[in-house]
C-alpha cells in the first residue's frame, strides 16, 4: 500500500480545513454545513459496520438529486464497498437485470420507487437489506402503504450511530463505484471505477474547469448545483470536483421548473450541467416567469449542444459551454471553453459560436486521437475524420464480467468511443456522428448530427432528430423528424437553409434528399439523448 493512497476520503481534507461552515443545501428543506455532512458521512459508515457490511460489498441507490446521494459518493466508497447508482429512468426489468448482475445486497431506496421495486422484489434474492428514504414524509405514513419490508429509515439509521467511524486507508484500487450503461444494443453493460480513477478524473477535469482566465470557469466562489442526474455517470463527476473546493452546493431533488427558477433565484446559484433538453425548458420557463438567469454558468453534454439553443442561452446571459465524455469514460474528455482571444466578446462571432458547441480540446491527462479502421492516426487538420480513441487514467477497464465487450473497448489499446470526428490544429475537436448513426448515401457518409445542427436554426423548429432510412436508389436517405411551430416553420426556408450550408461546405450536397417529417414528440434514452434506435423502428414502415 502507498502512504498516501488516492483515496475519496482525502477530498475531504481541504474543504473540513477551509470551508467546515460552507452550506449543502436539499431543495428548500434542508441546510447543512461541510462540518455536519462529514459527521453524517461517518455515521453512515458506522452504521454499515454495525450492519456486518464488508469491504466489496455492493451497496445501490435509488434516490432524487440530494445531500443524501452526495453522502452516498463518500459514505459506501470510504468504507471499502462499492456504490451502485441505479438509473430510476430504465424498466423494471431492466433495474432487476442491473441489481443482480451487479450483486448489489443492500438498497437505498427513495419512497417515490417503491412501486417499481414491488413490482420486482421477488426476483432480487440478492437485496438483503432495505433503506428507505423520505422526503417530509414519516416512514410511519410509508410502510403501512407498501408490501416491502425494510429494514430502518435513513435519518434513523444515521441517528442510531452515536460516534462516526474513522474511515480506515485502504488499497486505491480498490472498485468505488459502478453503474449501467444502456448506450449500445443488447442488456444493460456494467462500468466501474476505482478510488484511485475518481480522484485522478476530479483533479484533471477540476484543473480544465478552473483553467480559462474569465468565462467557461468554475472556481471556489461559484453556487453549485448539478442538473444531470446523480445516477448518470457520477453527475459527470463534478461533485467530488465542489466538494474538494469546498463550495455551496445545492441539490434539487426532482426536476420542476418552478423549483429549478427558485433555487437558481434565492440560492444564487452560477454553475451547473444538464443534457440540452433540459437546458431548453429552463430557459423557457424562465422567459415565461421573467427569471434572470444571467451570470449562471453550464456546461452542456449528453448529446450535442445546437449552435441555436446556445445562442438563446448566450442572448439571455448564460454563459454555457459544451463537454464530452462516455459512460466509460468517468466521464469528461473534452471541453468547449474559449480564450479571450477566440472571440468571446458580446455579440459572439459565428466562429466562436461554433467552438462553444463543439467538444473542446482535450482536458489534462487525455490522450485523444482519431483513426481510422487499422487504427492508424489521422492528421488534426480539422478535415481528416476517424473514429475517436482514447486513453487516460481513469477510464473503465471493461465491462462487468463481459470479457468479449471489454476486449472491443480496448481494442489496440485504446479505448473506442464509436464516435466519429476532426480534430483541429488548435485541439478543438468535433463530434460529426456516432458510427451507428452516419448516413451513407449513394456511398457517401452523411452526418446527421451536422443535418441536425443545421435544421435547428430554421425558424420554428423546436426540436430535430435526423435518421437514416432504407432508400431503394441511393442506399440510405435522411429523414428528418421535426417538432415544429407550425405558425412560424416553413418547409421551403428550411431546404434553402441546406443550400446555404452546403455552398459554405459544411454538410454533404446529399443533404437535399432529406425528408421532413413533423411529429409531435422525438423518444429520449433514460438520460434525455434522442434515442435514434426506438425512432429508426418507429419511423420504419412507408421508407
Amino acid at each position: 500500500m502507498t502512504l498516501y493512497p488516492l483515496l475519496l476520503k482525502q477530498l475531504w481534507h481541504t474543504p473540513l480545513a477551509n470551508a467546515s461552515d460552507q452550506e449543502i443545501i436539499y431543495r428548500d428543506q434542508l441546510r447543512l454545513s461541510y462540518r455536519q455532512v462529514y459527521a453524517r458521512i461517518g455515521r453512515f459508515g458506522a452504521a454499515l459496520a454495525a450492519g456486518g457490511c464488508r469491504q466489496g460489498d455492493v451497496i445501490a441507490v435509488m434516490d432524487h438529486d440530494s445531500h443524501r446521494y452526495l453522502e452516498c459518493y463518500f459514505a459506501i466508497p470510504m468504507y471499502g464497498a462499492t456504490l451502485m447508482t441505479v438509473n430510476t429512468k430504465l424498466t423494471p426489468a431492466q433495474i432487476a437485470y442491473t441489481l443482480n448482475h451487479s450483486h448489489a445486497s443492500m438498497l437505498l431506496l427513495h419512497a417515490d420507487f417503491i412501486p417499481v421495486i414491488e413490482s420486482i422484489r421477488t426476483q432480487l434474492p440478492g437485496i438483503r437489506k432495505l433503506i428507505l428514504l423520505t422526503d417530509g414524509t414519516s416512514a410511519e405514513a410509508v410502510l403501512p402503504q407498501t408490501t416491502l419490508q425494510f429494514d430502518d429509515e435513513y435519518e434513523s439509521w444515521l441517528a442510531d450511530q452515536t460516534d462516526g467511524l474513522n474511515f480506515a486507508d485502504f488499497d486505491e484500487n480498490t472498485r468505488a463505484t459502478m453503474f449501467y450503461t444502456t448506450g449500445t444494443t443488447g442488456a444493460p453493460k456494467g462500468v466501474y471505477y476505482t478510488h484511485r480513477q475518481l480522484v485522478l478524473h476530479t483533479l484533471a477535469a477540476g484543473m480544465a474547469l478552473m483553467a480559462p482566465a474569465a468565462r467557461q470557469r468554475f472556481h471556489s466562489e461559484d453556487v453549485y448545483m448539478p442538473l444531470t442526474p446523480m445516477f448518470h455517470v457520477h453527475a459527470w463527476g463534478i461533485p467530488y470536483i465542489a466538494t474538494l473546493l469546498g463550495v455551496k452546493q445545492v441539490y434539487p431533488g426532482r426536476y420542476a421548473p418552478d423549483m429549478l427558477l427558485k433555487l437558481i433565484r434565492e440560492e444564487h446559484v452560477t454553475c451547473s450541467h444538464c443534457v440540452p433538453t433540459l437546458l431548453k425548458m429552463i430557459l423557457t420557463a424562465a422567459q415565461t416567469s421573467g427569471v434572470d438567469l444571467r451570470g449562471w454558468k453550464v456546461v452542456v453534454g449528453g448529446s450535442a449542444l445546437p449552435q441555436a439553443l446556445a445562442k438563446q442561452a448566450l442572448e439571455m446571459g448564460v454563459d454555457c459551454f459544451a463537454g464530452y465524455g462516455l459512460s466509460e469514460t468517468a466521464p469528461i474528455l473534452t471541453l468547449a471553453q474559449l480564450n479571450i482571444s477566440r472571440g468571446m466578446q458580446d455579440p459572439i462571432t459565428d466562429d466562436a459560436l461554433a467552438d462553444l458547441c463543439c467538444a473542446g480540446r482535450a482536458i489534462p491527462l487525455v490522450d485523444l486521437q482519431i483513426v481510422d479502421d487499422a487504427m492508424q492516426p489521422q492528421a488534426h487538420d480539422g478535415r481528416s475524420s476517424g473514429e475517436i480513441v482514447v486513453r487516460a487514467p481513469w477510464l473503465t477497464q471493461g465491462y462487468l464480467d463481459n470479457p468479449e465487450a471489454s476486449a472491443a473497448l480496448w481494442h489496440g489499446n485504446y479505448l473506442h468511443t464509436q464516435d466519429i470526428g476532426v480534430i483541429q490544429q488548435d485541439g478543438y475537436l468535433r463530434i460529426t456522428d456516432r458510427l451507428k448513426d452516419v448516413i451513407k448515401v449513394a456511398g457517401e457518409w452523411v452526418s446527421s448530427l451536422e443535418l441536425e445542427n443545421a435544421l435547428a436554426l430554421v425558424t420554428g423548429v423546436k426540436e430535430v432528430a435526423v435518421i437514416g432510412m432504407p432508400d431503394k436508389r441511393w442506399g440510405e436517405c435522411p429523414l428528418a423528424l421535426l417538432i415544429v411551430d407550425n405558425n412560424l416553420f416553413n418547409e421551403s426556408i428550411a431546404y434553402q437553409q441546406l443550400r446555404a450550408f452546403i455552398e459554405q461546405g459544411s454538410i454533404s450536397k446529399h443533404a437535399l434528399l432529406t425528408q421532413f417529417k413533423q411529429v409531435d414528440v422525438i423518444a429520449k434514452t433514460s438520460v434525455g439523448k434522442i434515442d435514434k434506435k426506438a425512432l429508426r423502428v418507429e419511423h420504419s414502415v412507408g421508407h
